[in-house]
């Protein structure tokens, strides 16, 4: 069946043509002549969003988004909720039940809108996941070109023996309005995300235009569908190193993820969404999407680089005063510029990364890395961790936000991510959990806990762990260099710490030691630990099996 008859048969399309599986440098031009919509508070909403720069099709697309979705709008995320669904799915703020009626009505006005308009939707035929094992055939079909041209660049094609009956399909309308009292979504709002796992159909409509959500919302399926397969979605990145060793890297944005397997003597497999089936790991994606803000550009050659590469996408960079885009060298934006947003987004492909892994898989880990940034600077600098502690910290999913990055922080904040990514985990946490455990005691890998905030004092009175101590500590356990050395317990964690590592001053393996007022330690410490103690009460995790270690 042709795209084009199966799309009428799943949707009811049928007044409206396919720019089918266009390569990019005709989505890059397709999308500077024609997607329209509004760009800025109050605007129009048939402003030109997208514009080449001095480079043309041979260097970035710059995208505009709705002012109003310059990220994913989670209070406007839901799933269908379908009977057969109502138990196995993970139901949470971020992740809501939508009334199935009104969703397939609404969807039945989405496509009725389309079929009224005419004229052409953007059409490609990718793969969510580069492992035949559990990739999803996954069709975008889309009124933007810009969305098109990121998804060709952020996931696999090409890919054969996958099963087309696991085929999801999105569908991306920005010119739909929802109305929130007969539609059924959030009240006030004129957009929806709708995940349907029944039919295995997402709906994005209205001006939720944010190019991650294209990406999130397949992340979001792949957690859904792999464990039934037996197989374990995470939101890691992951390495291999000159040995064979694979590692992966669980964390929240800020910890390290990205930086931290970007690692010149080890391959990259990913830097954001891995799975793990029973005989390897591999890259749900075939591209990165990287935070531009603020970009060092000196600490990350391979996004600065690829700045200037053909068609990679640049989201939400404001242009220069008084400089036509179209005249601007894309090393010339000045990327401390958040007057749009402070989540300026690049995405380009994992080819611009001079040391990737064949295929973007490797055999299953040898180390399991948990990253957080510890802003109260109470933490280890690393832990070695038995299995139950990482069950613990794994369903915790701590970080901390620090002052100033939100309105009303004016100090270290904890923040509580189940998994290291609870917004997308379709699941209860407990499902992952018990499939990381299953995984690691059959590969028998090592697990640390490693740190990399503050150190000597809250962040404002500490300084941060030094980004060389941080590799030195990682590299170590990498090569197996913790696994036999003596180690003290915590006191109020009851963490593993061990008492000397290559390359890393001693004294700074404590982190009591580094604080000059060692009352004012301890009372920090108790209070970091009564706020892990309140979460796993809250969340209800002794209810899931997970053992209170801490």
């Amino acid at each position: 069946m042709s795209h084009a008859a199966d799309l009428e048969a799943l949707l009811g399309l049928s007044n409206v043509t396919y720019k089918h599986n266009l390569d990019k440098a005709a989505l890059f031009q397709e999308a500077i002549e024609n997607d329209r919509g509004r760009v800025r508070e109050g605007g129009p909403r048939d402003e030109q969003k997208c514009y080449g720069t001095a480079l043309g099709v041979e260097g970035p697309l710059v995208y505009y988004t709705d002012p109003g979705s310059t990220g994913r709008r989670v209070k406007d995320t839901f799933a269908a909720a379908y009977p057969e669904y109502e138990d196995s799915v993970w139901w949470k703020n971020d992740f809501q039940r939508y009334d199935p009626e009104k969703y397939e009505g609404l969807l039945a006005r989405v496509v009725e809108h389309l079929n009224q308009k005419g004229g052409h939707l953007y059409v490609q035929d990718v793969f969510a996941g580069s492992d035949p094992a559990y990739a999803v055939p996954f069709r975008f079909v889309g009124e933007y070109a810009v969305h098109a041209l990121f998804v060709n660049t952020m996931f696999p094609k090409g890919l054969e023996g996958v099963p087309e009956d696991r085929r999801f399909t999105l569908l991306n309308c920005p010119s739909f309005f929802c109305d929130s009292e007969r539609d059924g979504c959030r009240e006030g709002s004129d957009n929806a995300l709708i995940v349907d796992l029944k039919r295995r159909i997402a709906l994005i409509c209205g001006p939720n235009d944010y190019c991650g959500s294209n990406k999130k919302t397949l992340f979001t399926v792949l957690n859904y569908m792999l464990p039934d397969m037996g197989y374990l979605p995470m939101h890691c990145s992951a390495n291999v190193g000159e040995d064979g060793d694979s590692a992966i890297l669980f964390g929240l944005s800020g910890t390290g993820k990205t930086t931290l397997s970007a690692d010149p003597a080890r391959e990259l497999i990913g830097d954001d969404e891995i799975g793990w089936t029973d005989d390897a790991i591999s890259n749900f994606e075939d591209g990165c999407y990287a935070k531009l803000i603020d970009l060092d550009k000196d600490a990350e050659p391979v996004i600065a680089a690829a700045l200037s590469m053909p068609c990679t996408v640049i989201e939400n960079v404001p242009p220069l005063p008084g400089k036509p885009m179209g005249e601007t060298d894309p090393q010339d934006l000045d990327l401390t510029d958040g007057s749009i947003t402070e989540n300026t987004r690049f995405a380009y492909g994992l080819d611009c990364n001079p040391v990737v892994r064949d295929g973007a898989r490797g055999p299953v880990p040898s180390t399991i890395v948990l990253l957080t940034a510890d802003a109260f600077g109470v933490l280890p600098p690393v832990s070695l961790l038995e299995q139950d502690e990482v069950m613990y910290h794994f369903v915790s999913g701590f970080t901390a936000k620090l002052a100033g990055t939100e309105v009303g922080v004016t100090e270290p904040k904890a923040a509580f991510s189940a998994c290291f990514g609870a917004p997308f985990m379709a699941r209860h946490p407990s499902v992952y959990a018990e499939l990381l455990a299953k995984k690691m005691k059959a590969c028998n890998a090592r697990a640390i806990l490693l740190n990399t905030g503050w150190s000597g004092g809250p962040y404002g009175v500490g300084k941060r762990i030094s980004i060389g101590h941080t590799r030195a500590l990682l590299n170590a356990s990498l090569r197996g260099d913790l696994d036999s050395v003596e180690t003290e317990k915590h006191p109020v964690f009851g963490l593993r710490m061990p008492t000397s590592c290559p390359g890393v001053p001693p004294e700074i393996l404590n982190p009591r030691n580094t604080w000059q007022d060692k009352d004012a330690y301890d009372r920090q410490a108790s209070e970091l630990r009564d706020l892990f103690h309140k979460n796993f009460a809250d969340k209800g995790l002794a209810e899931l099996g997970i053992a209170a270690v801490m």
